[in-house]
């Protein structure tokens, strides 16, 4: 991983906004993208994987989130937005999107994906690496331990974006 892709701003998809996990992230990616910074290995997957899976959750079209992005609001107003576009989800609802979220690739349709992901980048014997938000930050540069749960900081790091990695 380059310098340059660590130094995007691209946030953990731990990181909350709203108290929903992974939307953050796909807001600094489209906000990368638009900035020309994101790399190739991003792009392909942009409203695609767990961008695709964020968006259907609250029921909006992918493109109406950047349109959001590229009129400059900021991360609450376009969750904001897009509750009012689509749907206000429940706290319950949120509380299953994110324990949802935070367990892909572990012991589900992900979990082959996830381990060709890990030997590619050779982390195969990190046993600590479970789901893909893990792998994610650890690819990323980021601890991997499962404490960023309740975390709404900002990471500086950045990468695969959207969880379903570009290669796939």
């Amino acid at each position: 991983m380059s310098s340059r892709v660590r130094d995007l701003g691209i946030r953990s998809p731990y990181d909350k906004v709203g108290d929903l996990f992974y939307f953050g992230r796909m807001l600094d990616k489209i906000r990368s993208h638009r900035k020309g910074e994101l790399p190739l290995e991003y792009q392909v997957n942009l409203g695609k994987g767990f961008d695709k899976k964020c968006v259907t959750f609250l029921r909006v079209r992918y493109e109406l989130v950047v349109d959001y992005v590229n009129y400059g609001l900021s991360d609450e107003a376009i969750l904001e937005s897009c509750f009012g576009m689509g749907r206000r989800p429940s706290e319950g609802e949120i509380y299953m999107w994110n324990e949802f979220m935070r367990k892909r690739g572990w012991n589900d349709e992900l979990s082959e994906t996830l381990e060709s992901e890990k030997k590619k980048e050779a982390m195969v014997s990190r046993s600590e690496i479970q789901t893909m938000f893990q792998f994610i930050d650890a690819d990323e540069g980021r601890l991997v331990n499962d404490n960023h749960t309740n975390s709404s900081s900002r990471s500086k790091y950045g990468r695969t974006g959207n969880g379903v990695p570009a290669k796939e």
